[in-house]
């Protein structure tokens, strides 16, 4: 059997990527598909797979042409895919930085750095808040440290602040780097957005929502071609507790509500 000569399947029956024997061997082993087939050896996945789409889709598609469009951005590693999207789409983007959530200050200024020299990389022109509004976020949050509790402000915080920054510079829309990770919650993302997009855009404001998590992999692979820096926690200090200590912090949480 030659290497990457298994033809692979998702669970709705879309062709995907090859792969070797010894791969479709262990995925079947560990129950995540099941064998269709010896001859040609094809393998069907448990699950289905969103594959993202292809040039001739991209050049049919074009939602964004002729239209600017405000990006929130994160962090570096987490702008890569979306700014490649979005420029497909036809949109033009522009970028803007706005992260109270980020703890403490050097791990903000590192990420900050990052995002600049990323920016300056691929030509994208970069709108800076430049206040570092640490205090607005803990005095937002106190009381709702949980997770999810406390994300639903961030997310607010943010996407208010780009919705605001997007409706005075004459943006046709907004979104958010947000939407790649598989650690947020999409859903509630998108709620919001669309909700302050109509509170200061009138009408005049869209959010843009497209689930750039289909571009995890790519992200990887730009991130580590562009050598930006990875962050090993979202941004607050509460993640950063949660991600070295969660039983920790579940324990206090508990006691003090």
């Amino acid at each position: 059997m030659k290497a990457a000569s298994v033809v692979v399947l998702d669970a709705n029956g879309q062709q995907l990527s090859p792969a070797t024997a010894e791969k479709a061997r262990k995925l079947i082993a560990q129950g995540k598909a099941a064998p269709v087939s010896e001859e040609p050896f094809t393998i069907q996945l448990s699950y289905s797979v969103e594959l993202p789409p292809t040039p001739r889709e991209i050049e049919r598609e074009r939602v964004g042409e002729g239209k600017c469009i405000l990006l929130h951005i994160c962090c570096g590693p987490c702008s890569t895919y979306p700014i490649e999207r979005l420029r497909e789409e036809g949109f033009q983007v522009t970028v803007f930085w706005y992260n109270p959530n980020v703890h403490p200050w050097q791990e903000h200024q590192r990420r900050r750095e990052s995002v600049q020299e990323y920016a300056e990389a691929v030509d994208l022109p970069v709108i800076w808040h430049e206040k570092y509004e640490m205090p607005l976020y803990f005095r937002a949050v106190v009381g709702h440290e949980k997770f999810r509790e406390r994300c639903r402000i961030c997310y607010q915080m943010r996407l208010e602040k780009t919705a605001r920054v997007a409706a005075e510079g004459g943006f046709d829309a907004f979104t958010t780097t947000l939407l790649i990770s598989p650690y947020q919650d999409q859903p509630l993302i998108r709620q919001i957005g669309e909700e302050v997009a109509e509170e200061w855009g009138a009408g005049a404001l869209e959010f843009y929502f497209e689930n750039f998590r289909r571009g995890w992999s790519e992200r990887g692979r730009l991130t580590c071609e562009h050598d930006l820096y990875r962050q090993s926690y979202c941004g607050c200090i509460y993640s950063e507790w949660e991600r070295y200590n969660k039983a920790h912090i579940d324990a206090l949480l508990a006691e003090m509500n």
